[in-house]
């Protein structure tokens, strides 16, 4: 759990490539245990804030505090962090167990306190059958559990994970997704990692911080992101979403209504703002219900409209529909039966509807 306190803080941390800002402003609080993520597109400044907090890039301006004290300025190896990288980085002549060992042995640490920390280590990431094995022979999961053991065995303060699962297939990083989290919990080390994976970091971290152009637009929760995005761009970065143009007309204590090219849409939210400003309705597709006969109890978000494509995904299906405004949005819907018992089809004219409190009306 995060620490009130914030065990990690940054206070506007900048970082300019000549005229480029990469990190504009970056102002975070993450507390002592937690696993806090950054997500974003590629050269959206991830990386290079995890490269400023690790010590390989200095930052412009803006402080680093660690446990209260300013690191910005110190350099990596004198800073209580270890960084796990992508391409994990073992060395190929040694086995496991001295991989894990190399970092201790160069702080100089007596040979018993060596042996006694490796072996604890490959114990805990489950990999003490293959001490002697090289890294050649170990799959790409136990050689990511490998790197995550050296990184732990220095006992660091603060752990960073650069892309921590992106050289491992689908199958197989889901599964390491779960692994990984329990090793760190069970550790407790506070770590802060970086990916691209929407998946990867709803899966893993308690907090995360959404990235676009060297600016952090949310912080939250994964629920909090999901359910309640900040603004159009966190809403169309996470998962599917539609997004329904209009204009606040109705703004009440408990709810409101937006015109959209649609027709009215209700929100069960107010909204901070003043009528007739543009703003966006959010739905996401799995809260959209569709059927070709009309609903008895829909409420008010009824529409009509022409189902244009159809894709099967084993869990799901999704149908992609054209409404009677010319605009297109995504319906999924669980396949929660081997059979098909749905009559949809391309062509067809259907309903769809979605309750009041299934979207969220967006400003910015």
């Amino acid at each position: 759990m995060a620490d009130a306190a914030g065990f990690l803080v940054t206070e506007k941390l900048v970082k300019r490539f000549d005229d480029a800002v990469a990190v504009d402003e970056v102002s975070l609080s993450i507390g002592k245990g937690e696993i806090f993520a950054l997500l974003g597109s590629s050269g959206c400044g991830k990386s290079t804030l995890l490269r400023m907090l690790a010590g390989f890039e200095k930052p412009t301006s803006g402080r680093i505090l660690l446990g209260g004290q300013d690191v910005a300025a110190m350099p990596p190896y004198d800073r209580p962090v270890n960084m796990m990288f992508q391409s994990y980085a073992l060395f190929p002549h040694l086995n496991i167990w001295e991989n894990v060992a190399f970092g201790l042995k160069r702080e100089g640490l007596p040979k018993a306190e060596i042996q006694q920390r490796t072996d604890e280590m490959l114990a805990l990431v489950q990999l003490t059958p293959f001490a002697k094995r090289k890294p050649h022979q170990l799959s790409g999961g136990q050689q990511q559990r490998v790197a995550l053991a050296r990184s732990l065995a220095k006992k660091p303060k603060l752990l960073l994970l650069d892309e921590p699962l992106g050289a491992l297939d689908k199958k197989l990083r889901e599964q390491t997704q779960f692994e990984l989290v329990n090793i760190i919990e069970s550790v407790g080390v506070t770590v802060v990692m970086v990916t691209h994976d929407q998946e990867e970091a709803m899966t893993m971290a308690s907090r995360i911080a959404i990235m676009s152009k060297g600016r952090v637009l949310q912080v939250g929760s994964p629920e909090e992101i999901y359910e309640h995005p900040a603004n159009r761009f966190v809403a169309d970065f996470i998962g599917n979403v539609n997004l329904f143009e209009g204009k606040l007309v109705v703004d009440e204590i408990d709810h409101c209504a937006v015109e959209t090219k649609l027709g009215l849409v209700h929100v069960g939210h107010s909204v901070p703002g003043t009528l007739d400003m543009p703003v966006a309705v959010a739905v996401r597709p799995e809260k959209l219900e569709i059927s070709k006969t009309a609903p008895v109890d829909a409420g008010p978000n009824l529409f009509k409209g022409k189902v244009k494509e159809i894709a099967y995904f084993g869990s799901y299906n999704t149908y992609i529909v054209q409404a009677g405004d010319g605009s297109r949005l995504k319906i999924t819907e669980a396949n929660t039966s081997r059979q098909d018992l749905s009559d949809i089809t391309w062509e067809d004219e259907v309903y769809f509807w979605w309750g009041d409190r299934a979207g969220v009306v967006l400003r910015d």
